[in-house]
């Protein structure tokens, strides 16, 4: 049977994309939210067909066995695809850990996955009653709250992570969003600045010192690790 998974981009070698490994990343085509702010705006359209196969993908991995941890799906939203269990399991198969970039849209998917895999990083958008002022999905934040109850259940590795663009996530919101988060007892947590390239709202403004400033010293004492990205 062969695997299907439509695939918008792939880079050989990534140091950031899986904190403290090194991993090829495979980037799948297709997102069901419209955040204004997505710096991966080409992954969006889930009709479009994909840049690489993944024959090619699987090919590169043989021969890099032994010299990769891992590989990460990350997109668009990878669990869109149906073929993305399948897809992990062929780089299991060769030996490869397994790290998933989400944001939970499809909580039942992310729960076939979870069994395979080692880690993930989970983005969080805003407090979850908030979701479709980003997203633009009625119901969007519920599906994420539910993804992530089931993450943290499972007892994979995990990183929690919000995008801090300035003008949809004020000091008071992210405060909010902190006690939402303690109470599903996330322990890992990181905020990171908006990037500027590849979004779609077309707002210079770089979010970094939103990121930097937002997050007093008092909320640090509510994750096990915090990280702050600039």
């Amino acid at each position: 049977m062969t695997t299907e998974l439509r695939i918008g981009g792939f880079v050989k070698l990534s140091g950031c994309d899986w904190p403290g490994e090194l991993a090829a990343t495979v980037f799948c085509q297709g997102c069901p939210w419209r955040c204004s702010y997505c710096h991966n705006a080409h992954l969006l359209d889930a009709d479009r067909p994909g840049e690489v196969t993944w024959r090619s993908v699987t090919t590169f991995l043989r021969t890099r066995i032994g010299l990769l941890d891992g590989v990460v799906f990350s997109g668009g939203e990878p669990t869109l695809q149906r073929g993305l269990g399948a897809a992990m399991q062929e780089v299991r198969a060769l030996g490869f850990r397994i790290g998933l970039h989400t944001a939970g849209p499809y909580p039942d998917r992310l729960s076939e996955v979870l069994p395979l895999l080692d880690w993930v990083g989970f983005d969080v958008k805003a407090p979850f009653d908030d979701y479709p002022r980003l997203t633009g999905v009625p119901g969007s934040g519920l599906r994420a709250r539910d993804s992530l109850l089931r993450l943290v259940a499972s007892g994979v590795g995990y990183e929690v992570r919000t995008t801090v663009h300035p003008d949809l996530l004020d000091a008071a919101t992210i405060r909010r969003l902190v006690d939402a988060l303690a109470d599903l007892h996330v322990t890992q947590y990181a905020l990171q600045a908006c990037r500027v390239a590849g979004r779609t709202d077309g707002d210079p403004a770089s979010g970094a010192a939103a990121a930097a400033s937002a997050f007093p010293d008092t909320l640090r004492a509510r994750f096990t690790n915090l990280t702050v990205r600039t």
